[in-house]
Order: structure tokens, then C-alpha cells, then sequence
């Protein structure tokens, strides 16, 4: 299962930057997941420690094929 892969991401991340995320499941998709990391004032390196977490934990064998996780940064109007 992924959920508790996705829990040692957060918690890397954590440890890392100082920034708790949180999971969300897109509602109706069962399988696609997200994480959202609020309040990120410090964009490279965040997006530095998200990236080396990720390989760190090999999260290839939880993607479809042809997938990779990927960032999208919103933020307040």
C-alpha cells in the first residue's frame, strides 16, 4: 500500500524543513492522492528537501506506468 509510504514522506519533509503536510484522495479516484504542504516561505529549498525525500523513499513502485510525481504551487490572491 502507499499510505504508509506517503507517511514516511511527510514525515521526512518534516523533519527536513519544518513543515507538517497533510494527505488528501482526490474524492471518486481512490488512487490519486496528493500532499499539501501550507505556508512554505522558502520555495527552493522546500522543493530541494521534497525532491530528495522522494528519491530517498523510491516511490516508483507506487506510480502508474509512465507517471511521476510532479509540484504545483498555489497560493493566496
Amino acid at each position: 500500500m502507499a499510505e504508509p509510504w506517503i507517511n514516511q514522506l511527510l514525515d521526512a519533509v518534516s523533519k527536513a524543513t519544518g513543515i507538517t503536510g497533510r494527505l488528501m484522495k482526490k474524492r471518486g479516484e481512490p488512487h490519486l492522492w496528493t500532499e499539501v504542504y501550507e505556508n512554505v516561505t522558502f520555495e527552493v529549498k522546500f522543493e530541494r528537501e521534497l525532491a530528495e525525500a522522494v528519491g530517498k523513499l523510491n516511490a516508483t513502485g507506487f506510480l502508474q506506468t509512465g507517471a511521476g510525481p510532479h509540484i504545483e504551487c498555489f497560493e493566496e490572491p
